[in-house]
């Protein structure tokens, strides 16, 4: 195999193998980071204290929360096939939601380090029969050596962004020798389906965003009562997924939003949530008073922006407040995912910047189920809009509500595309427990 692939590999293979000497140093440094779990780290050379389940074994990888999420249904459903399932993803926090949101039999794994040492070591130990990269986190060596040890691969929920597209072009031979190991590529869109067809994907089929279909977030029932009981009467934005750069603009629309409705009350819930205290420090520096949740703290009637700098608690807030900005938008990030916020209710207000979900955002603004801000005095109008008029936010919630039901469906064309395999895993599992 190593013959045949593009210089680009064979230099990327050799360099992975040179660097594990210094494994050992990259793994204390993240530590440091807080982006590692000491306990775990062997998971990272491809070690595991757990012990593969006997029969067939579905492993599902995904970079991290939001692509761990995705696959949340499409678990449910093989599950209910008897299937055991390894899921992997590379950062804490989607660690930290797979032990809180899935079931205990969901075996989570940091995916290991892409040397080519580690990544035997882990297929050694695991063996799966059946391999689901999400989205577009395509690792080399883990590509390679899974397609040598000829494990059947789907890139399922496939995306690929318009930034990425053109790189890739330039790098034909290298993409292409990833894309055409995966037996079948399902793509988010039509666009995403062309992007990785002419990246050298095989049998690519669009089966659409499995974002779609992921149920609403939970919340604690007496967390949220007590919430709603603090903040009853006053007027309230939830900014979710807040990236650097945005909390600034939001926290200067309070300040502008605050003089038409004195008791307003801002939730910023960052992306990364050991963002808290420097996001209270610039609240503090505008004048405002905060309160982090972090440190347990709740909205007091002087509290004007709300931190909330903890881990799986967007369901609770987004019960709070029928007025949600989804955040990595008005910087370039691509935007977050407005699909758990709208099944829960709210209107959405978002920056220019959605190229992660253009086509969601695209079906939603024109459908009247959200709006774009493109300056801070846009953002102020169209927040202050949805505070002061009911009706204009009940109608962008209908209008919202119609195009997640329209656009949904990813989860059953994903499990019709995935057949073939589950039914040859099920001849399998006969066989073994015969």
């Amino acid at each position: 195999m190593a013959n045949s692939l593009p210089i680009t590999l064979r230099m990327y293979r050799r360099l992975a193998s040179g660097l594990v000497p210094l494994a050992p140093a990259l793994i204390k440094r993240r530590l440091k980071q807080g982006k590692e779990d000491p306990a775990r780290v062997g998971e990272r050379r491809g070690l595991s204290r757990d012990v593969r389940p006997h029969g067939p074994l579905v492993w599902i990888h995904g970079a991290s929360v939001g692509e761990v999420l995705a696959a949340a249904a499409l678990i449910e459903r093989l599950r209910d096939l008897n299937l055991r399932i390894l899921l992997t993803s590379g950062t804490v926090t989607s660690a930290a939601v797979v032990a809180k949101r899935f079931p205990p039999d969901v075996i989570h794994q940091y995916v290991p380090y892409d040397s080519p040492r580690y990544v035997a070591r882990f297929l050694d130990h695991w063996k799966p029969s059946l391999a689901l990269f999400i989205e577009s986190d395509l690792w080399p060596n883990l590509i390679l050596a899974g397609a040598a040890r000829r494990l059947p691969m789907v890139l399922i929920n496939g995306r690929m962004s318009p930034r990425s597209f053109p790189r890739w072009r330039r790098m034909y031979g290298t993409i292409s020798a990833l894309l055409s190991r995966f037996d079948i590529c399902l793509a988010q869109s039509k666009t995403d389906a062309e992007r990785f067809s002419a990246l050298g994907g095989r049998d690519v089929v669009t089966t659409g965003n499995l974002k779609l279909d992921v149920a609403a977030p939970p919340a604690d029932p007496a967390k949220l009562e007590r919430l709603m009981a603090i903040t009853r009467g006053r007027p309230i934005i939830v900014a979710a997924s807040t990236h650097p750069g945005e909390d600034e603009m939001l926290v200067a629309a309070h300040r502008s939003l605050v003089g038409f409705f004195p008791q307003l009350l801002t939730v910023i819930v960052p992306r990364h949530p050991d963002r808290g205290t420097s996001i209270a420090g610039l609240i503090t520096a505008s004048g405002l008073k905060p309160a982090l949740r972090s440190r347990e703290e709740l909205p007091t009637a002087a509290t004007d922006v709300y931190v909330a700098d903890t881990m799986g608690e967007l369901g609770l807030f987004y019960r709070l407040s029928p007025v949600v900005f989804m955040g990595g938008s008005l910087i370039r990030h691509g935007g977050q995912n407005p699909i758990e916020a709208i099944k829960l209710g709210a209107a959405i207000v978002h920056g220019p910047h959605v190229f992660n979900f253009a086509d969601v955002y695209e079906a939603l603004d024109g459908s009247g189920g959200a709006r774009q801000a493109d300056t801070q005095e846009a953002l102020v109008k169209q927040l202050g809009q949805l505070l002061a008029d009911a009706a204009v936010r009940d109608g962008m919630q209908r209008a919202g509500a119609g195009v997640v039901e329209e656009l949904g469906g990813a989860l059953n064309r994903t499990m019709t595309a995935l057949e073939p395999y589950l039914l040859q895993l099920t001849i399998e599992m006969g066989a073994a427990n015969a």
